[in-house]
């Protein structure tokens, strides 16, 4: 009889483990509802950004005010290089992450499947275009480079490939850029016709610091320079890109994304240097998530 109380107990003892180690991992999966993993919960209500003061950085911000749905949500902002280290483990690991997202950047090379949020409110806005900007006078005191700046046009992908290839060499942009122009003679003598030698006449660029405007700026300066221009690209903040050429202190840049993401430093300066049209169209910000992430928009996230 005591032996069989005793196999009672052990068989009881088991089952308390077994029914102790069900609660907990009750409590692990906390970030699963129904089955369906809880995407804001899994990535604990952050949204992985850039640079502070960069013109998604700010749209980000405004989206958190704008949804309801984000309440409680942070932005956490460092840099591209930060973000981009994030993204890879998770993806490595298949976790779930929500990062802010443009076209054109290598990490939709680098990660083809990946998707934009739909964006109701439309904080990030549609389409974009990387427009070129000159300083007033530019025109009058050298033609020649004011033509050459103003027919540069060129395509995403093109800008992706010159990321691309630097990130995955690890080369840099500059000697890229540089490779990309003798690859593509054709499209350099486009934007080179009716363009009379530089002679020498020293041009500068403003630049941002991201590898998309790098990768522009430095084309064009490799471009400019087979044609006898003495190119400089000078990198600063975004806001001083603008100021720089509403000054006259640089004479153009490749850089304004309009009409949203740099809306705030173009309209500050907008009567002050002159507008040559985009040199790129098909940009894109916005909140961007891995295709196994099922779901769509920003509207599916949930409030902390």
């Amino acid at each position: 009889m005591m032996k069989k109380v005793k196999g009672i107990g052990f068989i009881l003892s088991i089952l308390a483990v077994f029914l102790l180690a069900a609660c907990r991992g009750s409590d692990d999966d906390s970030t699963e509802e129904n089955g369906e993993t809880n995407y804001s919960e899994a990535v604990d209500h952050t949204i992985i950004g850039i640079e502070p003061g960069a013109g998604i950085s700010v749209a980000t911000e405004n989206a958190l005010e704008e949804y309801d749905n984000l309440d409680g949500w942070d932005v956490e902002l460092s840099s591209t290089g930060a973000m981009m280290s994030e993204l890879g483990t998770a993806i490595d690991n298949e976790e779930p992450i929500v990062i802010t997202g443009w076209n054109p950047h290598w990490m939709f090379a680098l990660y083809p499947d990946m998707k934009y949020l739909e964006d109701p409110q439309e904080v990030y806005g549609g389409e974009e275009t990387l427009n070129s900007l000159a300083r007033l006078g530019l025109e009058d005191d050298n033609p020649d480079a004011y033509q050459f700046i103003d027919q540069f046009e060129w395509e995403v992908e093109d800008m992706e490939e010159i990321m691309y290839e630097a990130e995955e060499s690890g080369e840099n942009i500059e000697d890229v850029a540089v490779q990309w122009v003798e690859d593509n003679q054709d499209r350099v003598d486009a934007w080179a016709e009716g363009v009379n030698d530089g002679n020498g006449a020293e041009i500068e660029l403003a630049s941002t610091p991201w590898d998309s405007e790098r990768a522009s700026s430095n084309v064009m300066k490799a471009a400019m320079e087979q044609h006898g221009f003495e190119v400089t690209v000078t990198e600063v903040d975004v806001a001083v890109v603008f100021e720089s050429v509403a000054s006259g202190d640089v004479d153009a840049t490749l850089a304004a994304w309009l009409p949203l993401t740099h809306s705030e430093f173009y309209e500050a300066n907008q009567d002050d240097f002159e507008d040559l049209g985009p040199n790129l169209e098909g940009a894109k910000i916005g909140l961007v998530v891995p295709e196994y992430m099922d779901i769509d928009s920003i509207e599916d996230l949930e409030a902390d």
